[in-house]
This record gives C-alpha cells, structure tokens and sequence, in this order.
C-alpha cells in the first residue's frame, strides 16, 4: 500500500508526525526524499506536491493520500476519490474576496466582472452554482494584489484568519469552501483490510487529542460521590485493589480542560495517589 504525503510546506510536518504517531514509523526519513519505506513492510510513503496527491491516488500511483480538501476539489479528482478521516489539521477557507472600498458587496455584483483566483475550477463551479459569470482569470500568486493593480475586481482566495486579507484592503464577501486535511482514497481500495487498519489508528490518535487518563484510589463508600463529578469517557472503570482494605481504584478517561477541576473535586471526597498521564491513541 502507497501513501501519498505533502513533500513540503504547511502540511509536511503534521502529516508525518501524525503518521509516526499512529505508529507507522518511517525507516529512512522524510528529508530530501521521493519515498520512504516504514515499520509495516507493506506500507510506503511517497511524497509529492500536496497539490499533486489527488492525482497520485486517481491514477494509481497511491492508493491513499494526506491533502486538503481544497486540493482534491480544485484537481477534479474527487468522483474517484473518498474522504475517509478529517485529519483536523489544516483548517482553512476559500473565500470570496473584494477591496472593501469597492462596489462588490454580493456575488451577483460580479456579473460580468473579473476575479483572479489560484483555484479556477473551484472559483467557476462556485459561480456557475451561483448563476454568475464573471471572468475567472488564474494567478500563481500574490492574489491579494491582483485587485489593487487593476487585474481584477475580486479574489477567491484562502485565509485562515483573514488577517492577510485586512491588510491589503480586501473584505470577506462569502466563503466559497471550508477545507481541512484529511485522509483520502481510491474508492476500489476503501475496504481493504490494510487500508482500514491506517484508519483506526489514525481514528486512535485523533480520539486521544486532548484526552487525559486519570487514575486515583477511592474509599469504597465515598464511590458514588466520585464517580458523580468524573466527566469520563462513558464512565469510570472501577477495579479492586490487592491489599487495597477499604479503597478501590478508579480509572477514567477525562478531557484535558477538565482535569484541573476534577482532580480537586474528586479529592475533596476522599480520592488519593491520583495520577494523571497523557494517552497516545485511543480506539473507541
């Protein structure tokens, strides 16, 4: 099995490091590489431009691949290809842009007009969705500019925080696509074993974001008031303790935001020797 991954950029380093993380360890780095092989003897890892990746898959070079959204909507590729798992990373929006001293204030102000865009099949589909025609002209960069310098009368164009966008004068006239990263397949490969064997433990590390597992000891007879301020994964697991006289131990799995709070509530009803670690994967 083939994976296709971002060579570079944004989205390089959050792709391996998910990858290592779920255990697919890559045995001869990623740094100044076409391929590396992993841990798994049936599992390679190819790296090409993230724009590239759903061609990759569509045409059999990969059988999965690690892109945005937006690269997979703007390659045509997605009648071929599924999403299996927003990765949640990478968030972004493709949004419809225009200097906020113009006379563009709804998409249907450009009718007739131009808009410069890096995504022109995203951008026309959008339009022709919208019943407008502008004239959809492609630029390889600096986008933001293109309506500054006369090229044209708005953008479609990504932000993650618009603050690009305020800078060089342009307003938000309406998103056009929220994308994030995510994990993509050939659809003649979706219920493969291997395939869905990357997605559970892809799936196991996501579900561990931000979770913490808490362990602590508990006087039996204080346990329902416990187990009653433990905001747990389904509940806590309680287990006997050897030697442990009156006391049990509690296990639960709790989200990070909410240890500080619980480990203080459980001890003022009686918990002691709570422990409390991070978790690496998590398969619900």
């Amino acid at each position: 099995m083939r994976i296709a991954v971002p060579n570079k950029g944004r989205l390089h380093e959050p792709s391996i490091d998910l990858l290592e993380r779920a255990g697919l360890h890559l045995e001869n780095g990623a740094e100044r590489k076409l391929y590396a092989e992993t841990v798994d003897p049936d599992v390679t890892v190819l790296f090409a431009r993230a724009a590239d990746v759903p061609e990759y898959i569509a045409d059999g070079a990969a059988d999965l691949g690690i892109t945005g959204l937006d690269q997979v909507r703007e390659s045509g590729q997605g009648s071929v290809i599924e999403t299996l798992l927003d990765l949640e990373f990478g968030r972004c929006r493709l949004v419809l842009a225009a200097p906020e001293d113009g006379d563009i204030d709804a998409v249907d102000d450009l009718e007739g007009k131009t808009v410069a865009t890096e995504f022109p099949r995203i951008a026309r589909e959008f339009f022709d969705e919208r019943g407008v025609s502008p004239a959809v002209v492609e630029v390889s960069g600096a986008t933001e500019l293109t309506p500054h310098v006369e090229m044209a009368d708005a953008i479609v164009d990504i932000t993650s925080t618009g603050t690009t966008l305020a800078v060089n004068r342009l307003a938000i006239v309406e998103e056009v696509l929220a994308s994030s990263v995510r994990l993509f397949a050939r659809e003649d490969v979706v219920d493969d074993s291997k395939v869905r064997e990357l997605q559970t433990a892809l799936s196991s590390v996501l579900a561990a974001d931000g979770k913490r597992y808490l362990m602590m000891n508990v006087p039996e007879d204080r346990l329902e008031e416990v187990r009653e301020v433990i905001p747990g994964l389904g509940g806590p697991t309680i287990m006997d303790i050897a030697n442990g006289g009156d006391k049990v131990a509690v296990h639960a799995v709790v989200d990070e935001r909410d240890v500080f709070e619980t480990i203080n509530d459980v001890k003022r009803r009686g918990a002691s020797g709570i422990l409390v670690t991070e978790i690496e994967r998590l398969v619900e």
